[in-house]
Formats: C-alpha cells, structure tokens, sequence
C-alpha cells in the first residue's frame, strides 16, 4: 500500500470517527445505528464495517482515545517541579473544561453514554477511568505530604470529589442547566477549585506533615 492509499485509509477511519461523535452526541448511543454513522460520514454502510467490527467497538475507540489524552495531560502537570498543587488541580480542571469547550459533543458522548454508565461502558472502562482519579490523587498526595492539605482526608476520597466535581459541571453545561459563555467556562475552572481545595488546605499555623 502506498503512502497516499495509507493516508486515504487513515482519512477514512477518522472520518467516520468524527461522524459517530456527532451522531452519538445527538440520538444517543443506543438510539443510533451503524447505517446512521455512515450517512453521517457520507460512505458507504459497508465501509464502516471494514474499519469497525460494531458501533460499540466506535465508542470503545472514541473514549479511550480521548481519555488517553487527558491521562497524559494529568501525568505531565504532576510532574511540574515546584508548583503548588492548587495550581496542579487547577491546571487538570482547565484542561477538562477546555475540552469540553472545544469538543463539546465529544465530551457529552464520553460522559452520558461511557463514565456515567456505570452497567455497561463505564464497568468495562473502570479500571481506565480510575487511572484518572489515580493521577489526580499523586497531586493531592503530595499535597498531604507536605502538611498543605488536610491529612485526614485521603488523597482517593479528595480526587473523586474534584473529578465529579468537574463532571457534574460538563453535565450542567450538556443538559443546558448552566450558561455557557466564555466568562463562565473560565470563572469554573477557579471556583471548582476554591470549592474542593478549600475544604483541603490547612492553615499556615496548622500545617503538619503526613508521615507515612
């Protein structure tokens, strides 16, 4: 195979990703059918299932995908040096609030039809989706270490509540519950994080670090 007909392929393949995302979005994972992804593309049915053996195995590719993304994102602000683990938090929620605002149907679709579907999707990605909260957790830990934050409050129990935190908001702006304007996608990613870290941060005078 050429490099042409190879780009064609990879072309192809993305096409009827970025379709499935907008068909997902709009009639909901369960309510659609592969012949609805390929009009949405505009190919032939036939061609969907060369690249894909179900629309299941689309969704399967379009989270794990996306989610990889935001995994390595969290990983690479854990590993800032000096920077103090609010600004780490508030770095994860910009990134997750910045995809949401540039990929709002990607989002809607990784939310409502995988991490919120806790007896199909979400059981099989658990494990994925804990590695999310996991990563979250090495900032909070840190913090903990260091006497910033509370130490009897666990880095977990912490990073499950920043991340649904984070959710609940996306969730707000995908069901239309909340404005969704610039001011307030960027006024969010401060007050998520003044909401969780300041039930977190221990005073200067209380300060005790964690051992062990």
């Amino acid at each position: 195979m050429g490099a042409s007909q190879r780009s064609g392929a990879v072309d192809k393949r993305r096409l009827i990703l970025d379709a499935a995302i907008t068909v997902f979005a709009r009639q909901g994972f369960h309510h659609c059918r592969v012949s609805d992804v390929a009009d949405e593309a505009g190919v032939a049915y036939g061609l969907v299932y060369h690249y894909f053996d179900s629309k299941e195995e689309i969704l399967n590719e379009l989270f794990l995908e996306r989610w990889q993304i935001m995994l390595d994102a969290i990983a690479e602000i854990d590993r800032l040096g000096e920077v103090p683990a609010r600004d780490k938090l508030y770095m994860v929620a910009s990134f997750i609030i910045d995809s949401y605002r540039h990929q709002p149907d990607l989002m809607k679709v990784i939310i409502v039809e995988v991490t919120r579907a806790a007896n199909s999707f979400g059981r099989i990605h658990l494990e994925k989706i804990r590695e999310a909260y996991a990563g979250i957790a090495e900032i909070v830990e840190s913090a903990r270490r260091e006497g910033v934050f509370k130490p009897d409050i666990s880095a977990e129990f912490a990073a499950m509540c920043f991340y649904g935190a984070i959710e609940q908001l996306l969730s707000g702006w995908i069901f239309d519950l909340l404005p969704q304007t610039e001011e307030q996608y960027e006024g969010a990613k401060g007050l998520v994080v003044d909401a969780i870290c300041g039930g977190l941060e221990v005073s200067k005078s209380g300060a005790q670090p964690v051992s062990g």
